[in-house]
């Protein structure tokens, strides 16, 4: 038996961290094993790299390294934690995955596709999330929530039109690959989003 691999997505703001334990919470009342992880992160390599991602002043990383750290980091965290879990039969649900590279280095950075789809190979092959939960909200309310919490990171600092490029981009993967990429309205109330959130579910765990 194996587990199956969901992934939250969405810029700045959208409630991942929130919704990644209720989602967390409601297979494991469901009878599931349940691991949860993030990205960049979830293993100690993985975690050292995110210091660095987040931690450094804006600019003072390179596009192109940028992306290469993010995979590097991703190779670690597939073969040490998620393909084992699943492979136990355990689910994972981490925060934010591969969709974040296209969205953040390729809409945000301006990376082309084709380098992060010739990593994506490299690192992953044809393994892919059995579901990913974009969470999309307008910029405006992501940037009154970004507000709302002070201290930004070097992601969280980056100008207005930088995530109104990687939204763009997630809801393009969205529209590509709507059997895998569920959208759900993050801006309306938190009882709102996590009762679609139970809807989302309960279809995954009929199948």
């Amino acid at each position: 038996m194996t587990g199956k691999f969901i992934t939250l997505e969405g810029i700045e703001g959208v409630g991942k961290s929130t919704n990644l334990e209720f989602v967390a919470g409601y297979l494991s009342d469901r009878g599931q094993r349940v691991l949860t992880t993030r990205e960049p992160g979830g293993t100690p390599i993985g975690e050292r790299l995110r210091g660095l991602l987040l931690d450094s002043e804006r600019g003072s990383i390179p596009d192109t390294c940028e992306l290469l750290m993010m995979f590097a980091a991703r190779a670690a965290h597939i073969e040490k934690v998620i393909r084992p879990a699943l492979e136990q039969g355990i689910w994972v649900v981490c925060d934010r995955f591969t969709d974040a590279s296209y969205a953040y280095q390729g809409g945000g950075r301006g990376i082309d596709d084709e380098p992060i789809d010739l990593l994506k190979s490299l690192v992953q092959g044809g393994f892919a999330p059995n579901l990913t939960i974009l969470l999309d909200a307008t910029i405006e309310v992501s940037e009154a929530r970004r507000v709302e919490r002070g201290h930004r990171d070097r992601f969280e600092s980056e100008e207005i039109e930088f995530f109104q490029r990687v939204r763009s981009k997630y809801l393009e993967i969205a529209k590509r690959e709507p059997e895998r990429v569920v959208i759900i309205d993050a801006s309306r109330n938190l009882e709102q989003v996590q009762g679609a959130l139970r809807s989302v579910l309960e279809i995954i765990l009929d199948n």
